[in-house]
């Protein structure tokens, strides 16, 4: 029964974000072929905080409407959507429409809304729903839900989407004088993509599996009945101050008192000073959610492409999906070597921060940055991608960790929080972008830089 259970909480946690990791791993081949090309990314960022209206509702309805929502129904219609969702995109994300006189992929990006709609109410809903199983489950529906990047990002590889190589291409041009036109040809180099191993099509399909899996798995997951066992002696009162999460939650509250007053330790067994309330501790996760949200979902993927295509479609598909492999590795690392200690996350942020910085540095010397055709340059950036993305994870996962052991209602806001950074992002960049061309592109055979 365990086992099963684990297994079923894994199946359910790949569903939360598969759909629109699905899209970010899928992006090296998407550019080179929908009209957005290098902006899609910061359209797909803006179109998934929009997607908010989603947690914004559900959020709402349980501060004002408190018992009108049933969570099992919300999940229910959330991931029933995706389901249709991704079946819709398998079929219509190439078809094209004039939108204020220039071409966008109209049916990609609605179906996007409705995929990030999904998955953006799955912060609000799937994690409160798992405050109803045993605690061991949520660290193994981190797992699943990590793998919700690791399973598309192996598919990805598979795939070879988006790989290209520099072609000596001889053409034929007419010149025209006064007097005549002469033919004559030229040696030009032209960016030819080499062809995927299986198409689009065959990938969104394989997401669509993904969703339908995630809504057996909760179908079985709400007709398990030894692990529905909510007691308030597996959850820490309110009151107890932040070093108490370092204890097991399959402990009683009693014993968690006593262990946790009057002088609390923090992980690494230094005494905490007394002033250091509950309220604020909890505040300064919320907030370390919303700007670790902040950069991982809103500000540095709208520039993904500017920060990896300056080194080649290589660079730019395995940094896409590296970096997506490094997000379960990173809750596996946070099951084996959990840290709750405030200071330790502080310093991880800090690191992520380090290598996001470097990215964005990146992206704003495009089309010409550090180390272009050069082996290191496209090695660090797909390193820095990797290690911006696997820090910052583990942050979010032992903050969701901690927060577990609060009450229901906390992680519910640690989705809000998450949520909310991640709208802030999108927001930021948008404008930059799209609007007022801050970052610039170029075709990578084509390019002269300076040595």
């Amino acid at each position: 029964m365990t086992l099963l259970t684990h297994l079923l909480a894994c199946a359910f946690g790949t569903g939360s974000w598969v759909a629109i990791n699905g899209l970010w791993v899928e992006l090296p081949l998407l550019v080179t072929v929908l009209p957005e090309q290098w902006d899609l990314p910061s359209y797909i960022t803006i179109i998934i905080q929009m997607a908010n209206v989603g947690p914004l509702f559900v959020t709402l309805m349980h501060h004002f409407r408190p018992g009108v929502l049933k969570e099992v129904a919300v999940i229910y219609v959330v991931v029933s959507v995706g389901v249709v969702a991704c079946l819709l995109l398998a079929f219509l994300w190439n078809y094209t429409s004039v939108i204020s006189g220039r071409l966008h992929s109209t049916a990609f990006l609605v179906l996007t809304f409705f995929l990030a709609l999904v998955d953006c109410t799955s912060s609000v809903t799937f994690l409160p729903f798992m405050m109803q199983l045993q605690p061991q489950y949520l660290t193994t529906f981190f797992i699943g839900e990590g793998l919700s990047g690791l399973i598309p990002a192996l598919i990805a590889l598979g795939q070879g989407s988006g790989i290209s190589s520099c072609v000596n291409v001889t053409k034929v041009v007419n010149i025209t004088t006064d007097s005549e036109t002469v033919e004559t040809t030229i040696s030009v180099v032209e960016n030819r993509y080499l062809p995927a191993n299986f198409s689009t099509f065959f990938f969104f399909l394989l997401m669509t599996v993904m969703m339908l899996t995630c809504l057996l798995a909760f179908f079985f997951l709400t007709r398990q009945p030894k692990v529905w066992e909510l007691s308030q002696q597996q959850l820490f009162p309110s009151s107890i101050i932040l070093s108490s999460f370092d204890q097991m939650p399959s402990e009683g509250a009693g014993s968690q008192l006593s262990r946790a007053c009057p002088c609390p330790k923090d992980g690494r067994g230094d005494f905490l000073p007394q002033k250091v309330s509950s309220s604020l501790a909890k505040l300064s996760i919320y907030l370390l959610i919303a700007w670790v949200s902040a950069l991982t979902n809103g500000v540095l993927p709208s520039v993904q492409s500017y920060s990896c295509l300056p080194y080649g479609n290589a660079a730019y598909h395995l940094a896409a999906t590296l970096s997506s492999m490094a997000n379960p590795l990173a809750c596996i690392v946070a099951m084996v070597l959990p840290g709750r200690s405030l200071a330790l996350l502080g310093t991880l942020t800090m690191a992520g921060m380090g290598f996001g910085a470097y990215n964005m540095a990146i992206a704003v010397m495009s089309p010409c940055p550090l180390l272009q055709h050069s082996q290191w340059g496209d090695a660090i950036i797909v390193l820095s991608w990797v290690l911006f993305t696997g820090t910052l994870s583990y942050v979010k996962v032992m903050a969701g960790v901690i927060l577990r052991s609060r009450s229901r209602s906390a992680l519910m806001w640690y989705g809000a929080a998450e949520q909310l950074g991640s709208l802030l992002g999108a927001l930021l960049m948008f404008p930059l972008v799209n609007v007022y061309d801050f970052f610039k592109s170029a075709d990578y055979c084509s390019l002269q830089c300076p040595a």
